[in-house]
């Protein structure tokens, strides 16, 4: 069955392409502040996007397989990346381990530089068995607008760090008549542990791992283990680019002097 593009969103302008890549539960949206961040300092064009089975992209049709979702993105990037050109991809969490599947030039993109923040290295079987449990369950329904937009701060990671309303939650509930549930497909759930080690070895690109040094979902050690670039980017949490957008910035366009 063929998959519909994911749902994008650009701006910007000129030479040069930015992709942002949420995490697991959230939405392209959560990028937001970084945006705004970014404007008049990153030179060129960006896009952000939900991921398949997350906000306004439909669920997958062939599974949440890293190798699949990795796929379905490079078929919608490549729609969006001129001739030629080499992006900068930025990923959040799980959005960063389908950055370095990209470096791996296996999926039609040609990364410049892929930038990975927050990425969780260490897999427990409880983990693993939980997530996988999460993946058979069907959608939670909401009789209650407010309840479902509770649920999704909780999911995301973003409980008390957004406020209800703000556009950082676009696309995270969806409702039919007077029911309401979380957008994501439950079964995003079930994609298992990603291949770092593997993605890292087989990278085509130049790669920088962080994380915030309050980050309780990998620790710097973690990273460290993986490659030599791992940075803590100071006392922030596992969403840093909400936290503290500019020190995500600043990061980034270090290296991209380099």
């Amino acid at each position: 069955m063929t998959q519909a593009p994911l749902h994008v969103e650009t701006g910007g302008a000129g030479q040069g392409l930015l992709i942002m890549l949420h995490g697991l539960g959230a939405t392209g949206a959560v990028w937001q502040r970084f945006v705004q961040t970014i404007e008049g300092r990153w030179p060129g064009r960006w896009l952000l996007v939900d991921l398949p089975g997350h906000g306004a992209s439909a669920p997958a049709t062939d599974g949440y397989d890293i190798g699949m979702v990795t796929a379905m993105l490079g078929s919608t990037l490549r729609r969006h990346t001129r001739a030629g050109e080499q992006p900068v991809i930025l990923g959040h969490s799980y959005g960063g381990a389908l950055g370095l599947a990209l470096a791996t030039g296996w999926y039609g993109v040609a990364p410049m530089q892929v930038y990975a923040v927050g990425i969780k290295c260490a897999w427990s079987e409880s983990d693993l068995f939980r997530m996988a449990q999460l993946a058979t369950q069907p959608a939670k329904q909401f009789a209650d607008e407010a309840a479902a937009w509770d649920r999704y701060l909780k999911v995301s990671g973003l409980y008390g760090l957004v406020e209800p309303g703000s556009a950082l939650l676009a696309r995270g509930v969806a409702a039919q008549d007077t029911i309401w549930r979380l957008a994501m497909d439950p079964a995003a759930n079930g994609c298992g542990r990603p291949p770092l080690a593997e993605l890292l070895n087989a990278s085509r690109c130049p790669l920088y791992l962080a994380r915030g040094g309050q980050d309780t979902l990998v620790t710097l050690q973690q990273l460290s283990a993986l490659h030599t670039s791992a940075h803590d980017l100071g006392a922030h949490g596992h969403n840093i680019m909400v936290e503290a957008p500019e020190a995500l910035w600043n990061w980034l366009a270090a290296r991209l002097r380099n």
